[in-house]
């Protein structure tokens, strides 16, 4: 049987460093005389969640379990916690819950023909479909000339599978593909961060954390930061080799494909009347040249 991981530091350490990011004038309390911690002190977020000193230690140092939701919410409000923030604390408790059933282990699915149609008819705007990890599992024409830089990383896994974490960290040109590096590797990990509150049997995304911690300091010093991030969308400015600087703007939508994995479908595209457009229809052209080049079977017309 394998060994369940222990959320126990989980919960401490994300509700230390939570603690340390509210300053007692944010929440109202006076701030005379020496302050050896940053941010707020334990029987702080006592007195404002309106529990025990004895009891939020205990909290903080990971003893979860059977703590209510009622209880939860005020120390979530106490440590003025956002909505992505309050879902992932929920999350590790209710993994934190012991459980006379053995976790069901998730399982990688092929995503159905009717789901790759969907992508093929956007013809202008890249669509792309990632699990839960951000493995890419699915694109359209589109998305593979936009993304050709990451699809052709040799970050990919054994299988050949690309993924978002694996490149933006470990692969020496992601800087240069990107006008937001730094963006892009918090919104990462804050993103893995959430998934692996959610589901932390995942034994693929626990091997693609330990892997990340262990081959780049960055990933690893991030992850200890604990930020977390469910929702996300917005804008982002690339430097693509053939198109060159082109903003476009971004929306990952929930993908229901299987109860065993969880997918998203993120579209990019560029605002209406901009030059931004008008480079995504000439990367679309470019693409859909290239497409026509080459057969089916792979080989190229004469």
């Amino acid at each position: 049987m394998e060994r369940l991981p222990d959320r126990r530091a989980d919960i401490r350490d994300f509700l230390a460093t939570r603690r340390a990011k509210i300053t007692p004038e944010q929440v109202g309390l006076p701030t005379s005389g020496r302050r050896r911690v940053p941010g707020l002190r334990r029987e702080e977020v006592a007195v404002l969640a309106g529990v025990s000193t004895e009891w939020y230690t205990r909290l903080e140092k990971g003893h979860i379990n059977g703590v209510s939701e009622d209880v939860l919410d005020a120390v979530a409000g106490a440590l003025q916690l956002d909505d992505d923030e309050r879902t992932y604390l929920f999350d590790l408790a209710r993994a934190a819950r012991p459980s006379s059933r053995t976790p069901r282990r998730r399982k990688a699915v092929d995503v159905p023909p009717r789901v790759q149609w969907l992508l093929d008819s956007m013809t202008l705007s890249a669509a792309l479909v990632t699990n839960g990890r951000l493995d890419i599992v699915a694109t359209n024409e589109l998305a593979r000339a936009l993304f050709a830089p990451l699809l052709e990383s040799e970050t990919t896994d054994a299988r050949g599978r690309p993924n978002f974490a694996r490149y933006w960290f470990l692969d020496r040109g992601a800087p240069d593909f990107v006008a937001d590096w730094d963006g892009a590797l918090g919104a990462t990990v804050a993103l893995l961060r959430a998934e692996a509150g959610r589901y932390p049997h995942d034994k693929a995304l626990r091997e693609l954390i330990g892997e990340l911690c262990t081959m780049s300091t960055e990933f690893r010093t991030r992850w200890a930061a604990h930020d977390v991030r469910i929702h996300h969308g917005g804008v982002k400015q690339f430097q693509h080799p053939d198109a060159g600087s082109i903003e476009l703007v971004y929306q990952p939508l929930d993908l229901p494909i299987s109860p065993r994995e969880v997918h998203s479908l993120t579209i990019y595209t560029a605002e209406p009347g901009t030059p931004n457009e008008d480079r995504l229809k000439l990367l679309a052209s470019w693409a859909a040249t290239k497409s026509k080049e080459i057969s089916p079977t792979g080989d190229r017309h004469s």
